[in-house]
C-alpha cells in the first residue's frame, strides 16, 4: 500500500502529539489508532505499523525507568518472557480475522479502553499488600500480552493497574516493571506482522522518529504538571473518533 508524503509527515508529528500523551497519561494509541484508519489503512496495516512507532516509545520510557533504578528486569524476565508469547499468539490470531469484522471489533475495543482510562481509579506510590506472588501473576503477564498482540491501545495502564492492585506495587515501579512488560509485547507484535507482512515500514520508521521525540518531552512534562488535564482531553477525542468509526461500519455504502 502507497502512502503519500503528505501524509506520512502528518502521521510523524501526531505521534509526536500521541506519544506525548502516553508519557503522560498513558492511552496515546487511543487517538493514534483511530486516525490510522481513517486515513485509509485496513485494520490489519493499521496495527502492525502502530506497533512499530509504539516499540519505539516504550523502549524509550524503559531504558527511562531502568536509568533510575526503578527496573528489576532479572526477577521480571520470565513474566516479560510470557507477555512476549501472549503477544506473539496474539499478533497471529488478529492476522486471520477478516478486515469486515475488525473495522467493528476494533471501534468497540476503542471505546472500552477510553471508558477504562477515564474511569479508572487514581493510583499513587504507596506500598500496598501483595495479593498474588510474582508466580500468580503469570496469567495476567500472558492474558495482557496477548491483548497487546491483538489489539494494543491500554497496555501499558493495564499492566501499571494490575501491578498496583495485585502485587502491591507503588505506581512508580510498577510503571517502569509495565513498561519493561509492554516492550517486550511490542517487539513480538512487530516480528509476527512483518513476517505476516503487515507493516508499511516508511511509515513505521517516521512515526518511530515522533514517537521517540514525544515520549521524551512527555516524561519530561508529566514531571511538572501531570495527567489532570490531560486525560479528560484524551478519552474526549478518542470517543469522539471511535463514534464516526462505528457509524461508518453501519452506514449505508
Amino acid at each position: 500500500m502507497e502512502i503519500e508524503l503528505w501524509l506520512i509527515a502528518s502521521l510523524a508529528c501526531l505521534a509526536i502529539f500521541t506519544s506525548f500523551i502516553d508519557a503522560v497519561a498513558g492511552g496515546g494509541g487511543l487517538i493514534m489508532m483511530p486516525t490510522l484508519l481513517f486515513a485509509g489503512l485496513p485494520p490489519q496495516l493499521a496495527l502492525g505499523t502502530n506497533k512499530v512507532q509504539s516499540m519505539f516509545g516504550t523502549s524509550n520510557a524503559f531504558r527511562n525507568y531502568a536509568k533510575a533504578g526503578l527496573v528489576d528486569w532479572r526477577k521480571e524476565k520470565w513474566l516479560a518472557l510470557l507477555a512476549f508469547v501472549g503477544a506473539a499468539a496474539g499478533a497471529i490470531l488478529v492476522q486471520q480475522m477478516s478486515a469486515r469484522i475488525l473495522n467493528l471489533i476494533v471501534p468497540l475495543l476503542l471505546m472500552g479502553v477510553a471508558l477504562y482510562v477515564l474511569l479508572s481509579p487514581r493510583m499513587d506510590d504507596r506500598q500496598a499488600k501483595e495479593l498474588i506472588s510474582r508466580k500468580g501473576y503469570a496469567p495476567f503477564a500472558g492474558g495482557i500480552g496477548f491483548y497487546d498482540g491483538f489489539f494494543g491501545p491500554g497496555t501499558g495502564s493495564f499492566f501499571a493497574a494490575t501491578l498496583v492492585g495485585l502485587r502491591g506495587e507503588g505506581l512508580t515501579r510498577a510503571t517502569g516493571h509495565a513498561k519493561l512488560f509492554n516492550m517486550m509485547t511490542n517487539m513480538a507484535a512487530v516480528i509476527v506482522f512483518a513476517v505476516g507482512g503487515k507493516i508499511i515500514w516508511t511509515l513505521a520508521l517516521a512515526m518511530a522518529v515522533g514517537s521517540f521525540i514525544g515520549s521524551t518531552l512527555g516524561a519530561k512534562f508529566a514531571v511538572k504538571h501531570g495527567a489532570k488535564i490531560i486525560r479528560p482531553l484524551l478519552v474526549t477525542i478518542s470517543l469522539l473518533l471511535t463514534a464516526k468509526l462505528i457509524y461508518d461500519w453501519f452506514a449505508p455504502a
